[in-house]
């Protein structure tokens, strides 16, 4: 079952609101800067990854599959 949760647009989002650069990501997950464009286009990511950057941009991205995880639960419930 695929998800709806995109995580590349909403880490590159997260980043943009936040107003910080590419560049600046990739210094502090030590990744070159053309490698964090292709995590912008990734809909699912290792989970470490995910840990380094929600530890960069201080934001628990996790909760987004948790509240995914929950919505198809009670979806199920209904049925």
């Amino acid at each position: 079952m695929r998800t709806e949760v995109h995580i590349g647009k909403l880490i590159e989002n997260t980043l943009r609101e936040d107003g910080r650069s590419v560049s600046w990501l990739a210094k502090k997950i030590n990744y070159k800067r053309d490698n964090v464009y292709n995590i912008f286009e990734r809909e699912s990511i290792n989970t470490e990854l995910l840990q380094d950057i929600g530890f960069a941009l201080q934001k628990d991205f996790f909760t987004y599959y948790s509240e995914f995880h929950k919505r198809k639960m009670d979806e199920e419930r209904h049925l």
